[in-house]
């Protein structure tokens, strides 16, 4: 920034500046304008010096000193001082740069109603057609978790640009609406917007949640054509697309295909590699790794812990644990303790695993109390399992799922009233239990289903196969597990509920509709209960068809009446 690299160069400029009366900035000075930008944005420089020369600045008709400063502070761990700096600075009136850097404070203090006040000057200035100004507002609205505001900025723009896009492609992916994503890229390509890097990994992330392999396989042919290739950020998608679509052989391609492996691309190969089970491989991944110069980081050991959990390696991971701080330089982080936590759960070792969340260094969270009582669930231990329902009541829960744990064990100790007052509880506190879905992708286009969903437009088809499904099975020794129903119902109509769950119509949809032979694919955003899972599996063995499951907790590859899990999630 104008020859200045350190900040004793900009103190010796500044130095000159003041002999030469060039330091209340209304003599336009390049010097002075140099030095301020350099203090006040370079990585070098010093935020609090810049502060310093602003208060000295007496112009008050040249904005730039003051968006130098707000974005300066949006930039900054405290991006507050952006925002008060905007509501005391008595500076020239804000133009089409002070708006952005305003909402992008806003975006990271999560301040919303200052954000649409921010907003309504905008129109007033007359600046709601700018395409900057909108850009920013897309990205605003979509960080508070108002997708819809964010798409009704976009649709309204007389201009857009390839920011635009991404932004509320971007916004929809973080906001789980990937299909929506996905569409709105196509919509783009049409329009004749050549996606940039930003785009391409916003829309790999869209296909990964959705399990649009297909959009996936197209995406990547686009990054071959147009060099993207090489970029790191890309490739870490990529992989992450191809795994979570249940295609591992996609991701190991994309990973062999890349010459320069940065710490992000190893990681995302070896916890790709994990949640598919074949957690051999990820530990001999992880060990070439630290071969290289990469040095690891929490999100590498976690992927490294998924695997040693997945496998149920109790030992080793447990040594790899407490290699952490001394071998590679680490302090745990509460994601290790969990996955920790969980390895210990899912082998039975239910004390081991309730003295490390009591005295783990770090304070537990309601994630780890649920693992546990999981566990007590699976395992038997039901004495354990009400007293910590006691503990986790103690804490100021905020997410629905915990509640929908404790709902469940008191329904399978026959406590209905006290799950009854579970549900009132999340009822008063405004949570709502995320309905169980189910997607699966069809020649190019992704179908989702929920438990008893009738809305399909090929509905009777796919329930007359899911009957005649049923009939086989149970030729084959299929009983449904009604126990999985947590509900005051006679058996003839657990067994129902249990037959519509929503992954056994992606399925029965599946076998009517996916070309002969080939592998169907499902992706979930629960764990799969314990019925369906058996019932997957007798489906592989009596169809003779691969299937593969995503669920919330890993992937499951039933082939042969067998599944790679091993039974373990």
């Amino acid at each position: 920034m104008g020859g200045i690299n350190s900040m004793s160069q900009a103190m010796q400029l500044h130095a000159r500046v003041v002999k030469l009366g060039e330091d209340d900035g209304s003599s336009h000075s390049p010097d002075f304008s140099n030095l301020f930008t350099f203090t006040a944005l370079s990585a070098a420089g010093d935020l609090n010096y810049a502060a310093r020369i602003f208060r000295t600045i007496r112009t008050t008709s040249n904005s730039y000193y003051c968006n130098t400063m707000i974005r300066a502070y949006a930039d900054s761990p405290d991006p507050t001082r952006a925002l008060t700096l905007f509501l005391t600075s008595s500076a020239a009136r804000p133009d089409h740069f002070t708006y952005p850097f305003l909402l992008k404070a806003c975006s990271k203090t999560r301040h919303t109603r200052f954000g649409k006040q921010v907003h309504g000057l905008a129109l007033k200035s007359g600046l709601g057609s700018n395409v900057y100004v909108n850009n920013a507002l897309i990205h605003f609205y979509s960080v508070s978790g108002e997708p819809c505001r964010a798409f009704k900025v976009f649709d309204k723009m007389p201009e857009r640009d390839v920011v635009s896009w991404t932004s509320i492609i971007d916004g929809f992916v973080d906001n789980g609406r990937p299909l929506e994503a996905i569409a709105l890229f196509t919509q783009m390509m049409g329009n004749g917007f050549d996606p940039n890097e930003a785009t391409v990994v916003s829309v790999l992330r869209a296909c990964a949640d959705a399990g649009a392999l297909t959009t996936g396989h197209k995406v990547h042919s686009f990054v071959k054509k147009n060099s993207f290739s090489s970029e790191a950020n890309v490739i870490t998608a990529l992989i992450d697309m191809y795994a979570k679509c249940g295609y591992i052989d996609g991701a190991l391609r994309a990973f062999y295909e890349t010459l320069d492996k940065d710490v992000h691309i190893w990681t995302s190969i070896i916890a790709a590699l994990a949640s598919h089970g074949l957690c051999t491989k990820a530990i001999e991944f992880f060990a070439n790794m630290t071969k290289t110069d990469i040095r690891i980081d929490e999100r590498t050991v976690t992927a490294v812990l998924s695997a040693y959990r997945n496998a149920g390696l109790v030992s080793e991971g447990f040594l790899f644990f407490t290699s952490l701080d001394k071998k590679y330089k680490l302090k745990p982080t509460i994601q290790h303790y969990g996955c920790i936590v969980d390895m210990l759960v899912r082998s039975g070792l239910l004390n081991d695993a309730e003295e490390i969340i009591r005295t783990m260094p770090i304070e537990p969270d309601a994630v780890m109390w649920r693992t546990l009582i999981w566990g007590c669930k699976i395992h038997g231990d039901a004495e354990r399992s009400e007293r910590i329902v006691q503990e986790l009541l103690k804490m100021e829960i905020s997410e629905a799922g915990s509640y929908v744990l404790l709902g469940n064990v008191y329904a399978e100790t026959g406590k209905w009233k006290e799950k009854a007052k579970t549900r009132e509880l999340m009822a008063q506190r405004k949570l709502t239990k995320p309905p169980a879905w189910s997607r699966i992708e069809i020649e190019g286009q992704v179908h989702e289903f929920t438990a008893g969903d009738s809305r399909h437009e090929e509905a009777e088809t796919i329930y007359r196969k899911l009957n005649e499904m049923e009939e086989r099975l149970r030729r084959e020794g299929y009983e449904p597990k009604v126990s999985e129903v947590l509900l005051e119902i006679d058996d003839g109509e657990k067994a129902s509920q249990l037959l519509h769950h929503s992954e056994k119509l992606a399925v029965a949809f599946g076998l009517v509709k996916a070309r002969k032979g080939s592998v169907i694919r499902i992706v979930k955003n629960l764990r799969s209960c314990d019925d369906c899972h058996s019932f997957l599996k007798l489906v592989s063995k009596v169809f003779q068809r691969d299937i593969v499951v995503r669920d919330r907790v890993r992937f499951h590859h039933f082939k042969d009446g067998k599944c790679s899990c091993g039974d373990r999630w």
